[in-house]
């Protein structure tokens, strides 16, 4: 007679990164909501219940999965000091991810947690351009021109790739240039001197 195989019991680290990693697989085939607890526990093999252990509510659930979406980005677009490599990476990102991306970033009706979270993602984008570019303790004029570069990025970045034009070199060329334009016009501002 054989025995039954041993249950291996999981740390609580290692059980909330596999019920994340299964919402993120998920999430390429479908839209956040529409990814069910009863799903993810039953592919994990525990109970609903014992998910919500984990998460205490669906909501705690879906954000800690928004939010690993939103690190893979970022890991795409990895920090140093080559710009090009960052934007690169946030291209090629978007190429793979396309459909998910924009129907959980971009639909109609985000929910505020799924905006903080695309907000926190943009905002730590604009800061590693600014560090690959060299600019520490850039005038606001510069943070918030990055900041708009991005968004402006993102929409070009999602509309190239819905045309499956496969000139990917040519989008970033074209957003650098974009890119040492606005940084420099922005440099050009006059802060407004204060009150004496």
């Amino acid at each position: 007679m054989s025995e039954a195989p041993t249950r291996v019991r999981r740390t609580a680290a290692d059980r909330r990164k596999q019920l994340i990693g299964i919402g993120l697989r998920m999430l390429t085939v479908r839209p956040i909501h529409q990814v069910t607890v009863d799903e993810v526990a039953a592919e994990a093999g525990i109970s609903r219940s014992l998910l919500f252990h984990y998460f205490p509510t669906k909501q705690d659930y879906y954000v800690e999965v928004v939010r690993a979406a939103g690190r893979r980005l970022l890991r795409s677009a990895q920090p140093g000091d080559d710009t090009r490599a960052i934007v690169e990476g946030y291209v090629a990102f978007i190429e793979r991810r396309r459909t998910q991306y924009v129907g959980l970033f971009r639909a109609s009706g985000l929910d505020d947690w799924v905006k903080q979270i695309h907000d926190e993602t943009q905002d730590e984008l604009s800061v590693r351009v600014m560090s690959a570019l060299g600019l520490v303790d850039p005038a606001e004029p510069v943070v918030l021109a990055v900041r708009a570069w991005w968004a402006f990025a993102e929409e070009l970045t999602i509309e190239w790739t819905g045309r499956e034009r496969s000139d990917r070199d040519a989008l970033v060329g074209l957003l650098l240039s974009a890119l040492d334009t606005v940084v420099s016009l922005a440099n050009e501002v006059k802060e407004p001197s204060a009150a004496t």
